[in-house]
């Protein structure tokens, strides 16, 4: 029954941490015309921050939708930037352990935090708003 509840209000993050886990397993060599200049590296660190702050988001509407009349304290956020850290380590250990042609990066790894940390705090002002 939990799960099913869990999977009720939250397959939005689940489908995006899917669609993350493809995304950064797939082969750097996939997306053909794109070099590693200085510029590129500028834009790759945008789209990590982007990717987990919609993932942060989606777990903490997720929640606010599966408890809608509960006041939105500081666990749930707390557990949503625990989460999105801990998945942005995984994917970057498995990036460069597991998946061929990709390697881990630590700068990755502090673009996926600070992502999460910004979607957090998107949804918790927009939140606070309402």
């Amino acid at each position: 029954m939990l799960l099913k509840k869990l999977i009720q209000f939250q397959w939005p993050g689940i489908l995006w941490a899917i669609m993350i886990l493809i995304l950064t397993g797939v082969p750097g060599d996939f997306f053909g015309g794109i070099n590693s200049s200085w510029k590129w590296q500028h834009i790759d660190k945008i789209v990590h921050w982007f990717i987990f702050a919609v993932f942060s988001y989606l777990l903490l509407h997720g929640h606010r939708r599966q408890y809608p009349g509960i006041k939105l304290r500081y666990k749930p956020v707390l557990l949503a930037l625990a989460l999105g850290t801990l998945f942005s380590a995984f994917t970057e250990i498995m990036q460069q352990h597991v998946f061929r042609g990709r390697e881990g990066d630590f700068a990755d790894f502090f673009a996926n935090v600070a992502g999460t940390l910004s979607g957090a705090l998107f949804f918790f002002t927009w939140y606070r708003k309402k």
